[in-house]
């Protein structure tokens, strides 16, 4: 797994797991200003789960560092991994777009973070999702998922 940055710098194991022992990873690609809650809701409701079932956000590094997205990180108990475009850019992804590479230099958002946070042996739970200015894309990974903070 690419490690993300983090201004605490410091490693931690996720801790909130589904049956089989496996993690939620959210992946978040959003523009600027727009309301996150309800298109994340939305997509989790899709995949028949529920804020509680999360245990990481991922994202770009600079959405990462947004107010609105460490808020909604901290509303949930969520882990916040963050991940510069260089490192999303070079993660194969199942559904790049073009949108996302004109704005922020890389083909997914959503996708790459989710995966790169996820790491070896994650399984796409539900492909990007898009509503709202809101992106979002969930992975399961294995318990031992190491994430910044």
């Amino acid at each position: 797994m690419t490690a993300a940055k983090s201004e605490a710098g410091g490693r931690v194991m996720a801790e909130k797991s589904e049956a089989g022992g496996r993690v939620i990873v959210l992946g978040l690609g959003a523009r600027s200003g727009v309301d996150l809650e309800a298109p994340v809701r939305a997509a989790l409701a899709v995949a028949g789960l529920t804020p509680g079932d999360v245990a990481v956000l991922a994202t770009l590094d600079r959405r990462a560092a947004e107010p609105r997205v460490r808020d909604l990180a901290a509303r949930h108990g969520w882990r916040l991994a963050g991940f510069p475009a260089h490192e999303l850019a070079a993660c194969p992804v199942p559904n790049p777009g073009r949108a996302a590479g004109v704005a922020v230099g890389t083909p997914s958002v959503a996708e790459a973070a989710a995966l790169l946070a996820a790491g070896p042996g994650a399984e796409l739970i539900l492909p990007k999702r898009a509503a709202g200015g809101v992106t979002v894309a969930l992975y399961s990974a294995r318990v031992s998922i190491t994430t910044f903070t």
